[in-house]
């Protein structure tokens, strides 16, 4: 079992930029894939960025270029940074780890980018 709580978020300029930063209790951190993933308003879940157990990442082209997610094994937490933000990134942010077909998701932290 794994617990996730997400923090950050909230509102911002548009070309600005935000860091969302997700801790996680639970054991074998090291060895789940964890992510973020955003819903924009009226949309579906879509995925942002994520990094498997050994390190591979995985980045959404809408975000490329403009973002940098880490883990921390040791400190089972992750974290997203987003620059040069769009009101197209408004959207409710969540952080997911998954792992043998086990899956977790936080909360969710609402990201609203004024234009």
């Amino acid at each position: 079992q794994v617990h996730l709580v997400e923090s950050g978020g909230g509102l911002v300029q548009a070309g600005g930029s935000l860091r969302l930063s997700c801790a996680a209790s639970g054991s074998a951190y090291e060895w789940y894939t964890v992510g973020w993933y955003r819903q924009p308003p009226g949309k579906q879940r879509e995925l942002v960025a994520e990094i498997t157990g050994a390190g591979k990442t995985n980045v959404a082209a809408s975000v490329k270029g403009r973002n940098a997610m880490s883990r921390d094994n040791a400190e089972n937490t992750m974290s997203l940074q987003l620059d040069n933000l769009k009101p197209e990134d408004t959207a409710v942010y969540y952080c997911n780890a998954r792992y043998q077909g086990r899956e977790y998701w936080g909360q969710g932290t609402q990201v609203t980018v004024s234009s």
